[in-house]
Formats: C-alpha cells, structure tokens, sequence
C-alpha cells in the first residue's frame, strides 16, 4: 500500500505502527477500508498529526575534536 511510509514493530500492547501519508481524511478513510479488508485484525485504533514541528532524518554526530599537534 503506497500510502505506507513505514512501519514499526512495537513493543507492549500495540503490535505495529505504521506511518500512513494521505491527502485528506476522505483518502484516509479510504486507505482504512483497504488495509481492513487485507487481513482479519481485532483492534486498529488511529492517531493524527496536527501540525509538524520538526522532521528531520539526519543523525546527530559529535563534533569532531582535533588531536593535538605532534612536535
């Protein structure tokens, strides 16, 4: 499903997480109808972002520290 732009395996009671990105809560429901028609699941329960205030995937590296100059 393209709409899936990842997925995670969770641990404690909530199996999976997927992040899904939709246009609007129309195509949302759509998405929805067809992921619950895929497989038989018990509890699908469904969070949305409001606003995004940072997204980023670069790592934090540590800065670089120079050795000492040999003389």
């Amino acid at each position: 499903m393209p709409e899936i732009t990842a997925i995670w395996r969770m641990a404690g009671d909530i199996d999976y997480l997927l992040r899904v990105v939709v246009k609007d809560m129309e195509a949302y429901d759509a998405f929805y109808k067809r992921l619950i028609d895929t497989m038989p699941l018990k509890n699908v329960t469904s969070r949305f972002a409001m606003e995004r205030i940072k997204s980023t995937t670069a790592y934090p590296l540590p800065a670089e520290t120079k050795a000492p100059r040999k003389r």
